[in-house]
């Protein structure tokens, strides 16, 4: 019984034909265009500051009630990822022993998640996964519709930040950039576990006890990422170079944008939060 359903599990993570077959192309894949990247970004924007301006012009200071959609939608999005963590990790270990014959003289598996060969196309397992998670990049854009709805307050960081993330999933595909199976696996891993801790939030549970969760994992996330890019460095070099590089320079710079103001962010709000501890410790005057 359990076999079976672990062969069943295993067939529709990464031995389904459309799992096999997947081929990134304008004719094969939905959004696969450049002009249809810039018309969803351009239409994310606007519709994010026409939504902003709308609830300003009527006056409205309250946050909009929206019911339980916030909780099926952290739920969603926690199944989503982690099923996209789950097929990628099943679909990476098929590839490698599938192709391993073809650069197993020159490089090692894990060089290969590194690193992809030169020439490398968009199509297979691996990249059925990436086109999941850039799809589901898409589905991230209602972050910002909920906190305009209920902190009234549009965040033009956010905006830029959810923008180039779907530039750079994008570019993962169109460029078959090297790297891109780590990152997803490790972004994948720690948005399972912010949307779960959400959804837990959501329903009425108690938060957890050490603060700033989301942040703290936000910027583990991202300092991983800087170091396997860094890793990646000596590979092409070396190596006979890595599929990509152009878009893996743009993943890189984007990352080292991002971190920068979360830093200073998790800085600030850290040192207020201690201050406010300090204050909580001191003892009221007696009158």
């Amino acid at each position: 019984m359990v076999p079976e359903l672990i062969r069943c599990i295993n067939y529709y993570l990464s031995e389904h034909p459309t799992i096999v077959g997947f081929r990134w192309s304008p004719t094969q894949s939905w959004g696969s265009t450049w002009s249809f990247l810039i018309f969803s970004i351009s239409t994310y924007i606007l519709t994010s500051i026409v939504l902003h301006f709308f609830l300003y012009i009527i006056g409205r200071k309250k946050p909009v009630p929206l019911g339980i959609v916030p909780a099926v939608y952290s739920l969603f999005m926690s199944l989503l990822f982690t099923t996209i963590f789950a097929g990628l990790l099943t679909s990476s270990a098929a590839e490698i022993q599938e192709t391993k014959w073809f650069w197993r003289r020159f490089k090692t598996p894990i060089e290969w998640l590194l690193c992809f060969p030169l020439g490398t196309r968009p199509s297979g397992r691996v990249f059925f996964w990436s086109y999941i998670f850039y799809l589901s990049r898409f589905l991230q854009m209602f972050n910002t519709f909920f906190t305009i709805l209920r902190n009234r307050t549009l965040s033009y960081v956010q905006l830029f930040n959810h923008s180039t993330l779907i530039c750079m999933a994008f570019l993962w595909l169109e460029f078959s950039q090297s790297y891109q199976v780590l990152e997803i696996l490790l972004t994948t891993l720690v948005f399972a576990v912010i949307y779960g801790y959400r959804f837990w939030t959501e329903i009425g549970m108690p938060r957890a006890n050490f603060p700033f969760v989301v942040l703290n994992f936000q910027i583990l996330l991202l300092a991983c990422n800087l170091v396997g890019h860094i890793g990646v460095l000596p590979l092409h070099f070396l190596k006979g170079g890595c599929n990509g590089m152009g878009a893996w320079a743009f993943n890189s710079l984007v990352n080292g944008v991002v971190l920068f103001p979360l830093l200073r962010y998790y800085v600030k709000i850290t040192r207020l939060s201690s201050q406010r501890y300090v204050v909580s410790l001191k003892p009221e005057p007696k009158w």
